[in-house]
């Protein structure tokens, strides 16, 4: 199955959107379905251990530079994730293992794969930031093989849910991004101190001179 598409986020700079979906803790709180988002050393995961790490857990989303830079997506890292997705009339939870293939301002690609009881998933996605009148368009792109219980519900169901599941995420990373700006937590690139500057370069992956020609 292919899906793709494009979603135009407002008022907001291709840096500061790159910034947010940097972040592990962001992305955990706006994906639909989402009960936690970790990064794990390798792809073989103790998906019961991660459950009672993460039980208590609160990760705090914020607009500092140092916190995101620190727990930023990574090229080659590897994070678990268990999502709850309805599809028809069955209401899965996936064991998912992601790991970013590809990772260099502005585009991203990850693969993974995801096991419930009765289905499973493989796939690979990527995304690509530019600049427009009104903000960003984040273009969007998922290959995935289905397997199991909802592969026979055939595409006809399974590409609303997708589409939705798409929509409701980055209509939540604008509300994040909304929220930030109306706190005073923005992340704002183009006011950041040298020190901020430094660790902005450092997760969108650029060098200091690479920013001072921007």
């Amino acid at each position: 199955m292919e899906f793709s598409g494009t979603f135009e986020l407002e008022e907001t700079s291709v840096d500061e959107v790159w910034l947010a979906l940097s972040d592990p803790v962001l992305i955990e709180q706006s994906l639909p379905g989402c009960q936690f988002l970790v990064r794990v050393d390798d792809t073989n995961v103790d998906f019961d251990a991660l459950r009672e790490e993460t039980a208590d857990r609160e990760a705090e989303l914020t607009g500092d530079p140092e916190a995101i830079a620190e727990r930023a997506f990574e090229e080659g890292g590897h994070y678990a994730a268990l999502m709850q997705i309805r599809v028809g009339p069955v209401n899965p939870t996936f064991e998912t293992v992601v790991t970013i293939e590809h990772r260099e301002y502005p585009e991203m690609s990850a693969v993974g794969e995801g096991a419930s009881s009765n289905s499973s998933f493989e796939l690979s996605s990527g995304m690509v930031l530019s600049e427009t009148a009104d903000g960003v368009a984040v273009e969007w792109e998922t290959q995935a093989d289905v397997f199991g219980k909802i592969a026979q519900m055939g595409q006809r169901v399974v590409n609303p849910v997708a589409n939705r599941v798409v929509k409701r995420f980055f209509s939540s990373v604008q509300d994040r991004l909304h929220e930030r700006q109306e706190s005073g937590d923005a992340l704002t690139v183009s006011d950041a101190n040298e020190d901020d500057r430094g660790l902005i370069d450092k997760v969108l992956g650029r060098s200091a001179s690479d920013s001072n020609n921007n």
